[in-house]
């Protein structure tokens, strides 16, 4: 390692190559960011941003070749140069399986480049057991919009995680981990963590931290890559890794609008991040320098819990209109799909309208922004989705081939003619399986930073 914890240092350089591994990024920027004094080598593994499912389910949005791609990258360089690498949020949502899943391509990895480094693997997912002692001693409490958490809740829910931050992440690196492989975490603490086990003051670091998450997004070319920050007792600097991008001050004072709900304020485990009095300067024309953020400790020290659970079984069709009789009054056309959808479904299976569900959706017309479009007349061509949601798949299924006659050749009220609209696929019906819905947004009061989170050690490779 580059420096012992209990050395003093001026300043600490985060690399971050891109806002997601798997995502990939150019080997030639992690070299730039190396040579130009990284200390830590920080990626985000995951995030709650594509939905439910990969909680719930347990899965990885990315493939294992690119994430293998991707640390063969950042491992082969971290060791070159004797600095850690940290991943976050392993797995897309930081179930345990996503955690052992990262270490095994790690693993990998290591033997093929003849490498050994000492892996920590912090997991954090959570027992529900467990859980209902914290919510029976008045110890878990709810966030906007969710109301009191219930005991069943827990039980119904696949997977629990509950979102660290920067103290397990200490912990391990402070017992010699080379590569830290976290279970779900606060995007910034993955940053955050070095810095701050370095003596870097609290609110330049978790600054920084959270303009670097998501890579290249702080620079004037979000797809370009990544970003090294440099943090000090005053302040922190944030400069591109491709040499023919830039940070302005609207770029990286512009990162504090993303994903918060306050942009001068931002909720870590430990307390807040307050940037009311942040000042954005220009160093040159790539690199900025950011002084004046602050950073407010909490009174209790809080992790947040995310869970899902499964809500039924889903079957997916897609067709499209072109048809400009049916398109002049797209709602009314919609309307008469729902009444006589649920009509011959009655009428074919039996079924009441409390054993399924469905959704219309209709792209190019309101399916992104529902009443809020504010575009008026009638659209040119429409694709219709209709999601079908019941207890089982075979259900699901049933009620979307009883739609499909409807979504090939219903007429809007008032037409004297068959249309003939498209499917996008034959089969039109498409099995989507489970379905989930995330049903935590709570926080538990903690006594100890690390309480729920359980750390291993090992060295694996050559």
């Amino acid at each position: 390692m580059r420096t012992m914890d209990n050395e003093p240092v001026e300043s600490v350089r985060v690399l971050t190559p891109s806002g997601m591994l798997g995502a990939g990024w150019d080997h030639a920027t992690v070299e730039r960011g190396i040579a130009l004094g990284a200390d830590v080598i920080s990626i985000d593994g995951g995030s709650t941003d594509s939905g439910p499912h990969y909680l719930g389910s347990a899965s990885p949005k990315t493939t294992a070749k690119a994430v293998k791609r991707d640390l063969r990258s950042a491992l082969t360089a971290a060791a070159a140069a004797g600095i850690p690498v940290i991943v976050g949020s392993c797995g897309t949502s930081g179930t345990d399986s996503g955690v052992d899943w990262v270490a095994g391509i790690v693993a990998e990895v290591m033997a093929e480049a003849g490498l050994d480094l000492k892996v920590a693997r912090i997991y954090s997912e959570q027992n529900s057991a467990v859980l209902k002692e914290y919510l029976d001693s008045g110890r878990v409490h709810p966030l906007p919009p969710l109301g009191e958490l219930r005991a069943e809740t827990l039980e119904s829910c696949t997977h629990i995680v509950g979102a660290m931050g920067h103290e397990p992440i200490v912990e391990a690196l402070r017992a010699g981990a080379q590569v830290v492989l976290a279970g779900r975490a606060t995007d910034t603490a993955l940053a955050a963590a070095y810095p701050l086990m370095k003596g870097m003051p609290p609110g330049p670091t978790w600054h920084a931290a959270k303009i670097v998450e998501c890579g290249g997004q702080c620079t004037t070319n979000p797809r370009a890559g990544g970003v090294l920050a440099t943090i000090d007792a005053d302040g922190f600097t944030i400069e591109p890794l491709d040499p023919a991008v830039s940070c302005t001050p609207t770029t990286v004072a512009a990162h504090m609008l993303y994903e918060t709900v306050n942009p001068f304020e931002m909720r870590e485990p430990d307390g807040t991040l307050d940037v009311r009095d942040a000042r954005y300067t220009a160093v040159d024309d790539r690199i900025v320098r950011v002084e004046g953020s602050k950073f407010h400790a909490a009174d209790q020290y809080t992790i947040k819990l995310e869970g899902a659970r499964i809500t039924g079984y889903e079957t997916m069709s897609f067709s499209a209109i072109r048809d400009p009789l049916i398109l002049a009054d797209l709602d009314a056309w919609a309307e008469l799909m729902h009444t006589i959808l649920r009509q011959r479904v009655s009428q074919t299976l039996g079924l009441a309208d409390d054993e399924y569900a469905f959704d219309l959706r209709l792209y190019g017309y309101n399916a992104v922004l529902d009443e809020l479009e504010p575009e008026s007349g009638p659209p040119r061509e429409v694709g219709v989705m209709l999601l079908v949601n019941a207890p089982d798949q075979a259900t699901a299924t049933a009620v979307a081939k009883v739609a499909n006659p409807l979504m090939l050749h219903l007429p809007a009220p008032g037409m004297d003619y068959l249309p003939s609209l498209a499917f996008a696929s034959s089969p039109a019906e498409v099995e989507r399986g489970a379905a989930y819905e995330f049903v935590l947004n709570h926080v538990v009061d903690c006594d100890n930073p690390t309480e729920l989170f359980r750390i291993e050690m090992e060295s694996t490779g050559a």
